[in-house]
């Protein structure tokens, strides 16, 4: 029998790898989406590092899980400042020069660390401020991208791009705390803060190669035109949020992310297990960190199914108890480092597919003229979430354990999500092929 006679076969395969791989057609197709995705990538890696460093150096500093978890709050001030204040102006201006803007304050925040690390024990205030800083321009940096995603790709392609944005994330994560936990080990902090200012520099070049992305013509823009913003600019602030009001699925989304993070994210504690349960060094830190993000990466270079899943909030609910389950496991794990990271893994590959999903239902629901807006409601819950989960972590760590901390939060985001979708049936019934479902 000739090869020529059997030509389904290799051509099934094929079709079941391409519907399992993700889809790279965003980055062939769409220049400045891969232009912007490389950006990204780049300065994502150095600040995976300097978020390592932040964590072991205060823990360094203080010898205290609780003042680990202050850092969540620290930055969650101006991260929320920056992504909801500010978030009128990427309606309004061109999102390439505040993308430029943005990442030159990182790279700021990254000289303030840098520097005051030459110290061998800095002020703890400087410590926090370099990460209060980094934090505001990061936040409002991944707001303006946000916005800019949905029109650098036509419609059919943005869920792959988006996926793709997971996949750059997670590669980001998984590379930049392993290397930044080794360069700590190895050459110090000092060393670790000068790579991130280093990656910024290269962010910096490529932006300016994206072309000039201008907003569609909006409110926002007559208001800042007519030099009214003062008096009218906190009504376009909380416009993002007036856009949410009687959208529960669209609420619920948020809501979900939330549950998973504020209980269910144990980074702040990573330290400590490193030191107290697998008696090991900033290494192990490392690793903790980007354990997660394994899983994250592989779920979501497995993703190819994802575009056809229709019922895409029932897919959010379930992502979100394996995250839960993935945390338990976790913290069950005692001093089983290798059983520890693949817990840790499970659940960054369950989190990654409900983003993926979230991202799509609310990207697909928003118009243009509100997604810079939007966009910072958005950013202020996925990159607040973390952050408030930190302070929950470290406080319920302080007064109970750290192992304790873990396990009740991995429970608490299982229990959490299923009473959301009790409260919510919307979201368990939302298919992307009915529009109308959106307002169940």
């Amino acid at each position: 029998m000739k090869r020529s006679d059997l030509p389904n076969q290799p051509r099934g395969w094929s079709k079941l790898l391409r519907g399992l791989v993700v889809d790279t057609t965003p980055l062939r197709a769409a220049r400045d989406f891969r232009l912007l995705w490389l950006a990204e990538m780049v300065s994502e890696a150095g600040s995976q590092i300097t978020l390592v460093a932040l964590y072991v150096q205060v823990y360094a500093i203080t010898d205290s899980v609780a003042a680990v978890g202050l850092i969540g709050l620290v930055q969650f001030i101006p991260l929320a400042l920056t992504t909801l204040v500010l978030s009128p102006v990427i309606d309004t201006y061109d999102r390439r020069k505040l993308l430029l803007i943005g990442q030159i304050g990182q790279a700021g925040a990254a000289v303030v660390l840098l520097v005051a690390s030459f110290s061998d024990r800095p002020p703890l205030e400087i410590i926090y401020l370099g990460g209060a800083l980094v934090a505001g321009f990061g936040g409002f940096s991944l707001a303006v991208r946000s916005a800019m995603t949905p029109n650098l790709v036509t419609p059919e392609q943005l869920p792959a791009a988006l996926t793709l944005n997971q996949v750059m994330w997670n590669t980001c994560l998984i590379f930049g705390p392993a290397i930044g936990g080794i360069v700590i080990d190895q050459f110090g902090l000092v060393w670790a803060y000068g790579i991130d200012v280093a990656t910024f520099s290269f962010t910096i070049l490529v932006c300016f190669l994206i072309h000039p992305q201008l907003p569609i013509k909006t409110d926002a823009i007559e208001i800042i035109s007519n030099n009214n913003f003062i008096k009218k600019g906190w009504d376009q602030v909380f416009e993002g949020f007036r856009f949410l009001r009687g959208r529960k699925i669209l609420q619920a989304t948020f809501y979900a992310d939330l549950i998973a993070m504020v209980f269910g994210m144990p980074r702040a504690l990573f330290p400590v297990l490193a030191v107290t349960q697998f008696d090991s060094n900033s290494t192990i830190v490392g690793l903790l960190f980007a354990a997660v993000s394994v899983g994250a990466l592989i779920g979501a270079l497995s993703s190819g199914w994802v575009s056809r899943v229709k019922r895409q909030g029932l897919a959010v609910v379930w992502s979100i108890v394996i995250w839960g389950i993935g945390i338990v496991g976790f913290g069950v794990s005692g001093s089983a480092l290798g059983l520890a990271l693949f817990f840790l893994a499970l659940a960054g590959a369950a989190d990654v597919i409900s983003a993926v999903f979230r991202n799509t239902i609310l990207q697909v629901n928003v118009p243009d003229d509100l997604r810079g807006r939007m966009s910072g409601v958005h950013i202020l819950v996925v990159a607040g979430g973390p952050r408030i989960g930190d302070v929950e972590a470290g406080l319920v760590a302080a007064l109970t354990s750290p192992t304790i901390s873990v396990i009740t939060g991995g429970l608490a985001c299982i229990v959490g999500v299923l009473v959301l979708a009790v409260k919510v049936p919307g979201l368990v019934r939302y298919r992307s092929d009915d529009p109308k479902s959106i307002d169940a």
